[in-house]
């Protein structure tokens, strides 16, 4: 497929550079950079991993717990039922 920008100025010298210190056409730059891109969208949309959200999780109590946001332990389970 063949794709054609019209690009800011400075955003077009970026590519340029960019492109030169790697030693690719600004092609063949634009392409890898439009492939991360797209890789990362669909890592980020599909590959959400339970330790990314216990993580998450553990940060968010500790910053709550560093603001006082706190709940007495005997205070924590109420009105939670087993079933």
């Amino acid at each position: 497929m063949t794709l054609t920008l019209s690009l800011p100025p400075e955003l077009e010298q970026y590519l340029i550079q960019q492109a030169q210190q790697q030693g690719l056409s600004v092609e063949t730059y634009a392409v890898q950079l439009i492939q991360k891109s797209i890789f990362q969208l669909e890592k980020n949309s599909f590959e959400e991993t339970p330790t990314e959200i216990v993580i998450e999780g553990i940060h968010q109590g500790i910053k709550e717990a560093l603001s006082g946001q706190t709940i007495p332990l005997s205070q924590m389970w109420e009105g939670i039922d087993a079933e």
